[in-house]
């Protein structure tokens, strides 16, 4: 056996193996819950802004950025000591370039309100996104190239070196590139930047969380390093950053699609068949073959990528969830008055969810961890259900959400209304109190230390 085919069984295997773990690894990753530890159910301080320049940091280490290194070593790498101050001036510009377009985003979303968040969950707008990544993957699978027209590319073939101006715009490009792995995150700022209104607050927020992106470019851009040469392996790269943009287009129209039924099979069976159709995909050569091959080989990349792309759907649930012997569905009150009434009745405490349609992180709590079983049978055991939709900021909607001190959307509290006491007890800090996306075990580890 070639040591080419030892390669791609290994890479198989592995992918087979990892598949089951990788919705769980996703939301327990280093981004899973940080929007919820960044202070932000209190008064902003030198320690939010201190969390907020980790997550940045932490967001660097993702998936999304990786293709962003090779750009950064090779045209701002200090490759000869004498260039390595002119180095440093060019990272920290590109870095600065990173800086202004999150802080850009932190300016908008605090001037535009809930408007901001309500026109990126629009259905046409993610409609277009979904369009823009799947044409993307097909790019990165070889069905074109993104290049440059052939007149300015030979005007920059005559460009000696990289001035700051370059790599200013470069930095606003990353920016944009690096997005999908700073949403867990930036869904939790921007929906209190939104709350808070303050455009001071708004740029310094992001500002800060934009440095700490890009920190390792910088530490990249500022010393001499080296990266393998190009080859075989880098169309296994393309190939697996075309598969997460397909994945990822897929996940953005998901919640806008009929929730699909629940399957025949158990979660185990799921993830073994799952594991297995990835198993196989990759096997036959969905990340090592090429399009730019004989026909025979375009035809095989394209059923090895259907097989890889299932198992990868099954998995994440897009065509349905497995079977479950125990109920899913939470009996959610719509009524603040007769959730508080009913919960000094019974002696159960409230579980507050705040929610909108045009929050992306609302949904994603009602698609992974309302519904998960567990879940929904400890907040139907132990609490009264109680879910606000603040879509529509109306006067009763600013009042309840002034009540309980909500700073943004997705917000989850966990009330005690006791009998003898006039006003219901609101949590500050604490499990109580939830900010942000939480997967279904981080969920129920909250809902079972609450008193």
């Amino acid at each position: 056996m070639s040591s080419r085919l030892v390669s791609r069984f290994t890479l198989a295997l592995a992918v087979g193996l990892a598949l089951p773990f990788l919705p769980g690894l996703l939301t327990h990753g280093v981004n899973t819950d940080l929007s919820a530890r960044l202070g932000l159910g209190g008064a902003v301080g030198l320690g939010t802004f201190a969390i907020l320049f980790l997550a940045g940091v932490l967001t660097s280490l993702t998936p999304c950025v990786y293709p962003l290194i090779p750009i950064t070593v090779s045209v701002f790498g200090a490759r000869q000591p004498e260039h390595r101050a002119r180095s440093i001036g060019l990272s920290a510009t590109y870095v600065g370039g990173i800086a202004l377009t999150y802080s850009a985003l932190g300016l908008f979303a605090a001037l535009s309100g809930k408007a901001f968040g309500s026109a990126l969950s629009s259905p046409v707008v993610i409609t277009v996104l979904a369009v823009f990544l799947v044409a993307l993957a097909a790019s990165m699978f070889g069905a074109f190239d993104i290049a440059l027209p052939a007149g300015l590319q030979a005007k920059l073939a005559g460009v000696k070196g990289t001035g700051y101006g370059h790599a200013l715009g470069m930095g606003l490009v990353a920016g944009l590139i690096a997005a999908p792995c700073s949403g867990p995150v930036l869904a939790g700022v921007l929906a209190f930047v939104a709350t808070k209104r303050s455009a001071v607050l708004g740029f310094w927020m992001l500002f800060t969380y934009a440095l700490g992106m890009g920190l390792l470019f910088f530490i990249l851009g500022a010393t001499s390093l080296r990266l393998p040469r190009s080859g075989a392996w880098m169309e296994t790269v393309k190939s697996v950053l075309g598969v997460a943009l397909v994945a990822a287009a897929v996940g953005l129209v998901l919640p806008y699609l009929p929730k699909p039924h629940e399957l025949p099979v158990s979660a185990r069976e799921v993830a073994i068949f799952a594991g297995a159709l990835a198993f196989a995909g990759v096997l036959a050569g969905a990340l090592s073959l090429s399009f730019h091959g004989d026909r025979r080989e375009k035809l095989l990349k394209a059923g090895a990528l259907v097989l890889l792309v299932a198992g990868i759907g099954l998995e994440f649930g897009w065509v349905g969830s497995p079977h479950s012997t125990r109920p899913a569905d939470i009996a959610w009150l719509h009524d603040e008055t007769i959730a508080v009434n009913q919960s000094r009745a019974t002696g159960r405490p409230l579980l507050i969810d705040f929610g909108a349609d045009w929050c992306a992180a609302c949904k994603e709590l009602d698609v992974h961890t309302w519904s998960d079983p567990t879940v929904a049978q400890e907040v139907s055991a132990k609490f009264v259900p109680l879910k606000i939709d603040a879509t529509d900021e109306t006067e009763e909607i600013e009042r309840i959400e002034k009540k309980y001190a909500v700073p943004g959307l997705p917000t989850v509290l966990m009330v005690a209304c006791k009998d003898p006491e006039p006003q219901c007890t609101v949590p500050q800090d604490g499990p109580g109190r939830i900010v942000g996306f939480l997967p279904p075990p981080e969920m129920l580890e909250h809902l079972r230390r609450v008193e």
